[in-house]
């Protein structure tokens, strides 16, 4: 019998309407656990070379992890993945909420979708139960309205549904795959690929269960969980959300500000965390199993008209939507991420997108009469709510915004692309490397474009007590935030590698779990005999797939590179003067290379590490 996994995944195809079932065996899932090495696994094998992410032939995969639906905390999230619309290379996005952990209830570890609709369609699936159904009717809805259609129209109010959204549909190149109305598989424009296929929605219903190989010790995790949080950091997500730390981030000089030009805000104070529970909480919700509750329902009913339905903005949103465009509204902002959710918009992409557009307009390299009239300056909140409706239905100025920055920028010419805060395409979320050296590093070198949750935050390792989850992986002494040596590349390989195994698993980065709790997990639920080092080499092993498909894409080592606003010091706040050293970068990018065993000439692991990663069928693509 397995656990963890049912050895079922759905393939559908959209040209032809076949659907069928894959069974690929323990060994497939022992190897890549789900999430990003599920997705890596099929856009490598099935996707053929430079193909229009945009296109029929693009290859979108649903991938939970293992421990998807799983009774712990931390096990509600699943990933997206395909060829991205907005960086050309790997595209992958992970979400909450509980759709992931439904989808498992049905049944089915994965789906794997090809081929394109004739019109609109939506996936039906009832555990073993399967039907494309026509969506004509759902096109040009928004994301509530579709959600609230469709468990009508099928009878059950209890059905999941992830969706594309409007800008889906416009195929806007960072739109997002939306689940139970506000969780967001936000990055890399995977909402379009949706779009494209016009495929409209999945509405997933499971009657069963992920059967778990030891319940007593996935139980123990989960009890240990919810009587200790309280203990944790976890404290403050609970209380305020993900927002709960923008105070202490604008206070170090590191929130980004006015498209990352300063890092602190004087309107700070008005969009931290504690202010939104204090004024326009409503509520907390969470994700499958977990007792944290972090997620934020808020409302508004004065000058925006904001509903709990939408959730409300976690820190990204709130900082990219506020401090990087110089708005200090919190309801404005909380009406502008409800505006993302009811689109199906990256609300970090929207908002630096935006804010690219702001500082051009302020430095005089664009005008009136290339914005529609629109005054783009920083702190015009009326500019930025018009801007998500055009980018949204792909009008106006819109319309070219919802490019992305790089494109965008390339079409204007006259030095834009200077001020596009952007790596491989995918605009920098808000974690500011100026007080995090390593995270530039992170940024530069990630398969995806500039991330943060597969990233480093160096402030985590700063001392005896941030260290301590990582002595098992031989990490015995605290760094400085400032230093790039080769101590602090080692550190940064054994971060990412074990952030994109919890990409893998499909496991909450939030959890405050030990890395030795993370095992209990993965071995209760499986039954397998793994170890740290096994758990390791999965991480290691996705994100080495992952960089052979940006280089089959024609990715090279000349897209790793880090912004240059970050190698330049700040004028002004708590770290003004403070730069990070774009020799010590270059460096530390050429050493990260060596450790990952990264070709300097292609950027992709040699043909030795994949043979020692055991993936050697991948070392044939070189």
């Amino acid at each position: 019998m397995s656990y963890g996994y049912h050895n079922k995944i759905l393939r559908v195809n959209l040209s032809t309407g076949e659907i069928g079932v894959e069974q690929p065996g323990e060994r497939f899932f022992r190897t890549y656990f789900g999430g990003w090495g599920m997705i890596a696994f099929y856009l490598l094998k099935e996707l053929p070379p430079r193909s229009d992410p945009l296109g029929a032939e693009n290859v979108l995969v649903f991938a939970p992890g293992i421990i998807t639906g799983a009774p712990v905390g931390g096990s509600g999230r699943s990933a997206v993945g395909a060829k991205s619309p907005l960086t050309g290379g790997f595209g992958a996005a992970e979400v909450g909420g509980f759709w992931g952990a439904e989808l498992k209830r049905a049944g089915w570890d994965g789906i794997v979708v090809t081929g394109q609709a004739e019109k609109p369609v939506y996936l039906y699936i009832k555990d073993d139960q399967v039907e494309i159904r026509e969506a004509t009717h759902l096109w040009g809805k928004e994301t509530a309205e579709v959600d609230n259609t469709l468990k009508e129209e099928l009878g059950d109010g209890r059905i999941r549904v992830a969706q594309c959204g409007i800008a889906g549909e416009h195929l806007v190149r960072y739109a997002c795959v939306i689940s139970d109305v506000n969780r967001a598989a936000g990055r890399t424009g995977l909402g379009a690929v949706m779009g494209a296929k016009r495929l409209k929605a999945i509405a997933v219903r499971g009657s069963g269960r992920t059967e778990v190989a030891d319940q007593d010790r996935v139980r123990q995790v989960a009890e240990w969980l919810r009587d200790h949080f309280k203990e944790t950091w976890a404290l403050g997500l609970h209380e305020n959300g993900t927002d709960h730390g923008l105070i202490e981030l604008n206070d170090a000089g590191g929130l980004p500000t006015r498209n990352f030009q300063e890092g602190s805000f004087e309107g700070a104070l008005k969009i931290t965390g504690q202010t939104m529970t204090e004024t326009i909480l409503v509520g907390r919700d969470t994700c499958y199993a977990c007792p944290i509750t972090c997620k934020r329902k808020v409302q508004a009913t004065g000058r925006y008209q904001v509903t709990p339905v939408y959730g409300g903005p976690e820190y990204e949103s709130v900082a990219a939507l506020g401090s990087c465009c110089g708005i200090d509204d919190l309801e404005a902002i909380a009406f502008g991420n409800q505006l993302c959710n009811t689109y199906g918009l990256d609300t970090i992409s929207t908002g630096v997108t935006i804010a690219w557009a702001m500082e051009c307009f302020e430095r005089g390299l664009l005008t009136p009469a290339d914005t529609g009239g629109l005054e783009l300056r920083f702190g015009n909140t009326a500019a930025m709510l018009t801007l998500i409706e055009q980018i949204a239905r792909r009008q106006g100025f819109g319309h070219l915004l919802a490019e992305g920055s790089l494109r965008a920028a390339r079409q204007i010419g006259r030095d834009t692309e200077r001020y596009a805060m952007q790596i491989k395409g995918q605009e920098i979320p808000m974690h500011e490397p100026r007080i995090k050296f390593a995270l530039s590093l992170g940024y530069a070198t990630s398969p995806t474009g500039a991330d943060h949750m597969h990233n480093i935050h160096d402030d985590s390792y700063t001392s005896e007590e941030g260290i301590e989850g990582i002595r098992s992986l031989g990490i015995l002494e605290p760094l400085p935030f400032d230093y790039l040596g080769p101590e602090k590349v080692r550190l940064t390989k054994y971060h990412i590698d074990w952030q994109v195994l919890c990409n893998c698993l499909c496991q909450c980065m939030f959890m405050p779990y030990r890395r030795e709790q993370v095992l209990d997990i993965v071995q209760g639920v499986s039954g397998w005999d793994c170890s740290l080092f096994e758990l390791m080499k999965v991480g290691e092993r996705a994100m080495a797939m992952a960089r052979v498909f940006n280089y089959r894409e024609g990715l090279t080592p000349q897209d790793d590179v880090a912004h240059w606003r970050f190698s330049t010091p700040f004028e002004s706040g708590p770290k003004k003067g403070v730069l990070v050293p774009a020799g010590d970068i270059a460096r530390a990018i050429e050493l990260y290379y060596g450790m990952q065993s990264w070709d300097d000439q292609t950027g992709a692991p040699t043909a030795a590490k994949l043979h020692e990663l055991g993936i050697g069928w991948v070392a044939a693509l070189l």
